[in-house]
C-alpha cells in the first residue's frame, strides 16, 4: 500500500489493498449473568467502548449462551435488523407481530424492527441455547416490522461460504433490508473458500471453533477478523473451523 506524507491522503481508486485486523478472543467483552454468559464483541448494554460502536452497517454481534428455563422478557426494538442464528439447543420467541415460534439449531430467524416491536426470547429446552445476534442498521428508515425464519443442513455450509441472511436478492436466504450478507461456512482440514471485494464494502469474520489463515494471518477460536477490502479473502482451514463472515457497506 501506497504511504502518503504529510496531510496528503490517498483514495481508494489510487490503491489495491487488503487491511485485515485480527482481535484475539481473550479482548471480547466476556458478561456473566448465571442464566446467561454473552461476549459482546460491539459496545452493547453496559458495556461502552466510544472506539467500538459498529464496523461499517455492522451494529451487534453477540455470542451468547442461555441457560434452560431462564431468557429475555419482552423488551422492544426500532430501527435495526435483527439476526439470530442458533448453533446448539432451541429457542421460543414471541413477538407484538403475532408470531410464536421455536428457534432450533441450524435455524436462522431474522425480524426487521422498523417502526417498533416488542418480542421475548426463552430457553424452554432442557440443555442451554448457544446463539449468535446480530443487529445492522437498515438502509430506509420507518419500515413496517416483519418477521423471516429459514432452516438450513450443516451439509450446506460445508466447505462453502452458504447466505443464510441477506438483502442482496440472494436465492433461498433469509431477507433483510440492508445491501449486506451473512454466510455461514464450515471448512474441512486444508480446504479453502474465497471471497471477492468491492471497494466501500467491510468484511466480518468470526470464528466459532478451530484454527484458520485469512490471507496468511492466522485466527483462533473466538477471534475476529475486521477488514476493509479490495481485494480477494482467501480463507484456509489449519484445523477444522467454523467461520460466520458478514459483506457490510461502510
Amino acid at each position: 500500500m501506497q504511504k502518503s506524507s504529510g496531510n496528503q491522503s490517498v483514495s481508494p481508486t489510487e490503491r489495491k489493498m487488503v487491511m485485515i485486523d485480527i482481535i484475539k478472543a481473550d479482548k471480547r467483552h466476556f458478561s456473566d449473568f448465571g442464566w446467561l454468559k454473552t461476549y459482546w464483541l460491539f459496545s452493547f448494554s453496559s458495556y461502552f467502548d466510544p472506539r467500538n460502536i459498529q464496523f461499517g452497517a455492522l451494529r451487534v454481534f453477540n455470542d451468547d449462551v442461555v441457560e434452560p428455563g431462564t431468557g429475555f422478557p419482552t423488551h422492544p426494538h426500532e430501527e435495526m435488523e435483527i439476526v439470530t442464528i442458533v448453533l446448539a439447543g432451541e429457542m421460543t420467541h414471541a413477538d407484538s407481530m403475532g408470531n410464536r415460534t421455536v428457534i432450533r439449531a441450524g435455524d436462522v430467524q431474522r425480524m426487521s424492527a422498523g417502526t417498533g416491536l416488542t418480542h421475548s426470547e426463552f430457553n424452554l429446552g432442557q440443555d442451554p441455547v448457544h446463539f449468535y445476534q446480530i443487529w445492522i442498521f437498515p438502509d430506509k428508515a420507518d419500515l413496517k416490522p416483519t418477521y423471516d425464519q429459514k432452516t438450513f443442513s450443516p451439509a450446506d455450509w460445508k466447505n462453502r461460504l452458504l447466505p443464510v441472511a441477506s438483502g442482496q436478492n440472494i436465492p433461498g436466504s433469509v431477507t433483510f433490508h440492508t445491501d449486506a450478507s451473512i454466510y455461514r461456512c464450515h471448512l474441512e482440514s486444508a480446504k479453502e473458500v474465497t471471497f471477492p471485494g468491492t471497494t466501500g464494502r467491510r468484511i466480518f469474520v468470526y470464528l466459532t471453533k478451530g484454527r484458520l489463515s485469512i490471507n496468511g494471518k492466522e485466527m483462533g477460536s473466538g477471534d475476529q477478523a475486521r477488514i476493509d477490502i479490495e481485494d480477494f479473502l482467501t480463507i484456509k482451514a489449519l484445523e477444522p473451523a467454523e467461520i460466520i463472515l458478514i459483506d457490510v457497506p461502510f
